[in-house]
Order: structure tokens, then sequence, then C-alpha cells
């Protein structure tokens, strides 16, 4: 990409951002930030650095003088397509990139990219910790630093989280391995529709950007679907269909290709729980495989990863009741895979916040089933326990802040209390990491005193 002395456009002052406004600006363009929003506090300072490296800021709004001349603009993801910016830049003739776009187009280090409704971080996170057995490998996209904040490191792998944002906005970004890990009802607002969500999410298995190898999940309807169109080598995780997956088999973990398997690991080896970490390390593996990374480096990998937080995170234990801290399912099949990943025990589950919406047929089923109690919170409140008590379960709890949830949670004394929302966070918390975080003070500090 020639971009010595061109003028480019850095949309939004976030973290992706900075980090593609400096890797410009490091490679002699013109780098011009525009923000829609007044910055906060914290960016003042961060401003005043940037713009003695001569990348020119500006805030409140888009000005026409501003945009006008660039050759391109490189887009924060939470700017959606609608949006009067996009409007602008549309009629100016302006094409826009995401910031993996632009690290794409500035290295050769080859990319793994995970994408998917659910669990990519969890993914993203053990792909990396397995590669680095072998490898130079680092987490980065949605997760972790932006690849354009690593550019100059001598590194063999960026494992990416992509989200649907970032994805919408690529146009040659072309993986290595590109892994779909399922498929949920999201972000249909942000996208104009449910298909423009699945559509942003699927460019990186067809061409122009298809990858190597497509690694898909085999137990999503939709995605087992899609496979059969995509390019690349297809490779399926979550069940044993055809000659090139990872599947579980009598409690072991198997990957094969070209219709020669072999074992990988036993669950009870495997630290974190449920079926859908069970498909998050089926996958992980096929990417580890695909690699080179020998069977060996892969199980003890495995074996000493330690979870994300804020997704079924253990935390801590008082008595006999242990503590899960889940405050990244923001949407109620995030919480599925949570709510399942415990049977035949008493589980005390605090739900609620800001209601997306979504259908909540299935997450009921699967808390009669599952859950003994259910603390809700928030603005959901109310739905909430409507459609609980339709579908036959009762036993509730209302609490009207996040400190008596937690507080009555733990007199209850149940096997488990999970933190699993279901739902944004923003009518109480920053997001899900403040709300997480808070959680898990607020246990501590009331169990060890």
């Amino acid at each position: 990409m020639d971009i010595k002395d061109k003028k480019i456009l850095v949309l939004g002052l976030s973290k992706s951002g900075i980090a593609a406004a400096k890797c410009l600006a490091k490679r002699g363009a013109l780098v011009f930030i525009t923000e829609g929003k007044e910055p906060k506090a914290e960016y003042e300072a961060q401003i005043s650095e940037l713009n003695k490296t001569n990348i020119q800021v500006e805030t409140g709004g888009h000005s026409e003088d501003f945009i006008s001349g660039a050759m391109l603009a490189v887009t924060s993801p939470g700017i959606p397509p609608h949006s009067e910016i996009m409007q602008k830049l549309r009629k100016l003739n302006i094409p826009v990139i995401s910031e993996i776009e632009l690290a794409y187009e500035l290295t050769q280090t080859p990319f793994i990219a995970i994408t998917g409704t659910n669990g990519k971080t969890t993914t993203t996170a053990l792909a990396a910790h397995i590669l680095n057995t072998a490898y130079n490998a680092v987490p980065c996209g949605n997760y972790g630093l932006p690849p354009c904040d690593m550019l100059d490191e001598d590194l063999d792998y960026f494992v990416c989280e992509c989200s649907s944002f970032q994805l919408e906005y690529t146009r040659k970004f072309t993986p290595k391995i590109s892994v779909f890990t399922n498929f949920t009802p999201d972000h249909i607002d942000w996208h104009n529709g449910l298909e423009n969500y699945f559509n942003a999410k699927a460019k990186i298995f067809k061409s122009p950007q298809a990858p190597v190898y497509s690694v898909l999940n085999a137990k999503d309807e939709r995605l087992l679907d899609f496979s059969k169109d995509c390019d690349g080598k297809v490779f399926l995780f979550g069940a044993e269909i055809g000659n090139n997956c990872s599947f579980v088999r009598n409690d072991m973990i198997f990957y094969k290709k070209d219709g020669k398997e072999e074992k990988i690991i036993d669950l009870k080896d495997c630290p974190l729980i449920g079926e859908h970490n069970y498909q998050n390390i089926m996958c992980a593996v096929i990417c580890a495989k695909l690699t080179g990374v020998e069977n060996d480096k892969i199980k003890h990998a495995i074996m000493t990863f330690k979870v994300p937080a804020h997704r079924l995170e253990k935390f801590a234990q008082s008595g006999k009741t242990v503590f899960y801290n889940d405050s990244k399912a923001t949407n109620p099949e995030a919480s599925l895979v949570a709510i399942r990943s415990f049977n035949n025990c008493d589980v005390t589950l605090i739900a609620g916040g800001r209601d997306k919406n979504t259908d909540l047929k299935e997450f009921c089923e699967a808390v009669k089933k599952h859950i003994k109690t259910v603390i809700l919170i928030g603005e959901a409140t109310e739905r909430f326990e409507k459609n609980l008590k339709n579908n036959g379960f009762d036993n509730i709890i209302k609490e009207k802040t996040f400190d008596d949830a937690v507080t009555t949670s733990i007199k209850l004394t149940p096997d488990v209390v999970l933190l699993s929302p279901a739902c944004a966070s923003f009518d109480m918390f920053s997001g899900y990491e403040e709300r997480g975080e808070v959680f898990k003070r607020n246990v501590l500090s009331k169990i060890n005193n």
C-alpha cells in the first residue's frame, strides 16, 4: 500500500483507531483523526501526544474540510455503515477499511481469523496459547492489542479475533485460516438486518477473501450448511463429519485429517468445562494442527490454559459454593452455554441488565432444566420474569441493586453462583468488564469478611 505523503483519515479515537493512526504516521502518511464525540478527559493527554507526531485531531464532529482530500479512511469498529460520516465518505468516494484490513495490507505475517457470535475470545486466547509452544504468535484484534500495534514485531502468526463490525469494512483481508465459532442473532440494528450480520462474518470464507483453510462449527446447523459453500479446505469441529474434523468420542478429543485420526486429550484433563468450551478446544486444536504444532505440545498447552476473565471464570469458593463470573454473556445465547455447563447441582443464576429484546424461549427452557434459583436485576427484570413464569419457572428473586443480588446469592448457599446476565450492562456499568470486576470484588469482600 503506497501511503507515504498521502492523506489518510482515521475515524474515531478508539484503541484500534489510535493504533492505526500511529502506524500510518510512522510510515509517512498524513494522518487526520476525526472523532464525532467530544473526547473524555482521559483522552486529552493522548490527543496532545498525537499532535506532537503531526497527527491532526478534530473532535465533536466531522468537518468537510477535515475529511475532503483523503485517499482512504480507516474506521473504528463501532461506526455503522448507515451513520452520517459513512454517508459523507460515500458521497466523496473515499474508500473505508478496518484497522484489521490495514494491518493485513502492511504485513506479510499470516492471520488466523476467528469470528462468530460467541466463543471468539476464548478460542482466540487458547489458539494463540497453543501456537506459542512452537511459534511466536499473538492474540489480537477484538481481543488483545490491535494488530497495527505489533507490525514491527517478529511474529509468525496473528491470531485475530474479528468482530462483525471489523469484518464489515474488509475487502482484501485474506486469512490463512478462517474460523466461524457459531452464529446466533446479534447486532441486528448495527447491520440493518440478520443477513447482513451473517454476511459480514461469512465474507472471509469466500472468494475474493477465501482462506487456505475454513474451520466451522458442525453443531451449528447454519454453519454446517454454509460449510458446503466455503472456499479453502474445510474442517469441522464438534462432530465426526467427513474426513477433516475434530470431535469427542468416549470422553476424548480427536483430530482427523484426510481420514487419519489422532487422539489429542482426555476431557478430564481439560481445565475448561462445558460443551461450548469443548467446542472451543476442538477448534483451537484444528488451528494448531494446521500450523504444524505437535500433539504433546497441544495437550500441555490446553492443560495449562487459563480462561480469559469474564467468560465462565471460576474465581472463588466459600464452603461448598463455587462462584463463576460469566459477565461476557451479554445475550441469551451466550448465557445458554454457561447454564448448560452445570448438571445435577444447585445453581443460583444472576441475570438481567439492559435487555436486547431477543427471543427468550430457549433461555427459559435451559433455566428450567439446569437452574434452581434466578435472581433478576436491571431493566430487563420484568420481561425476563414474565417469560420465565410463562415457561413454568417461578423460583425467581428480584433485586433492585447489584450488591443486593450478590448478597442474596451468597445467603442461599447453593453449589454454584453463576453471573451470566444474558443482557448488556449499560444500565448499571460501562461494559461487561466493569460488571465482572465489580462482581468479583463484591463476592470476595463478602465471603472473606
